[in-house]
């Protein structure tokens, strides 16, 4: 276990590159600390989301009509990957109590990817599908299916047309004025959009997201939130477990030809996370399959490293 070099940054994110023919390594992306995420950033959008009433106000702000009581909202726990290793999965998932009206909110970032590699629109599909499918185990009639609406809320323009909201339904291509009445919603907002016709509301929560800071009464209640999030030691826990998971879950859904590189990226990151006190030594060394004298081993090749000005530390 001596072919890899430590890096210390308690705060890293995984990607597969190809160094040469035939050959991949792991590469290292920084993640943001969690007592700077914001709500724009996925993991605290979730806990933020988790209020019902925060959850409901957030949701009338965007669609700009009155939602009924909500049931407590799901954050998703369950990752589903392809074969390429992308996670699937819904950020916050609730339905008004009474009507049974259903909502999917994500909180998209672009980061150094382009819009056409994050297929927003097959996406939807996508999240679409797995809502109904998990309603249709629960009702068997497809009449008894209620209307959904699939909310992404953008920090870029997902279609480039500068419009501040994206709506799409399903209509006849021979006849505009005849819906599907599928009772299917999907919704993309672009918080950078700057149109006139953003109505206030809107336009202030586009700016909190953007900016962090808070200029109204639901985003000072939202930011209200989040510094109570900041000092919860639990959830901070969990920020940096759920990286553990993600990064796991993705390595099982690579192909097998990148075994090596996965391997020796898992064992770096573990060891990130047993050195920042996030895991145990019994996680790591059940997780690495290694004994306790093992990871002492690899501890002391970390502070050799360390010691010797090593340049990826």
């Amino acid at each position: 276990m001596n072919r890899f070099r430590f890096r210390r940054n308690p705060c890293l994110n995984i990607e597969i590159r190809g160094v040469g023919p035939g050959k991949e390594c792991m590469s290292y992306t920084y993640i943001k600390p969690y007592s700077e995420l914001k709500f724009s950033d996925d993991f605290m959008f979730g806990k933020v989301m988790e209020d019902t009433e925060v959850c409901r106000k957030v949701l009338e702000t965007l669609l700009q009509r009155e939602i009924g009581k909500l049931t407590a909202p799901e954050k998703q726990k369950d990752l589903k990957f392809t074969r390429e290793g992308k996670p699937i999965r819904l950020d916050i998932f609730s339905r008004e109590a009474v009507s049974g009206v259903m909502f999917d909110a994500e909180m998209q970032n672009l980061g150094k990817k382009r819009v056409e590699d994050l297929a927003l629109p097959k996406r939807s599909r996508y999240y679409q599908s797995l809502i109904d499918s998990n309603e249709l185990r629960k009702n068997a009639k497809y009449s008894e299916l209620k209307d959904s609406n699939v909310i992404f809320i953008c920090t870029f323009d997902p279609f480039g047309e500068g419009r501040y909201r994206y709506s799409f339904s399903e209509t006849c291509e021979e006849n505009k004025d005849l819906f599907l009445l599928s009772g299917t919603a999907k919704i993309f907002y672009n918080t950078k959009a700057t149109g006139d016709d953003i109505p206030e509301a809107v336009k202030r929560l586009f700016e909190y997201i953007n900016t962090g800071e808070p200029v109204n009464e639901l985003t000072h209640e939202i930011e209200g939130i989040i510094e109570h999030a900041r000092s919860n030691s639990e959830w901070g826990s969990e920020y940096m477990k759920e990286y553990v998971l993600l990064m796991e879950a993705k390595q099982e859904g690579i192909e097998e030809g990148r075994e090596e590189g996965r391997e020796e990226g898992r064992e770096e990151i573990l060891m990130e996370l047993y050195r920042d006190g996030v895991l145990t030594e019994a996680q790591v060394c059940e997780r690495l399959k290694i004994s306790p004298t093992q990871l002492k081993i690899l501890e002391a090749q970390m502070d050799d490293q360390t010691a010797n000005g090593d340049p990826s530390i």
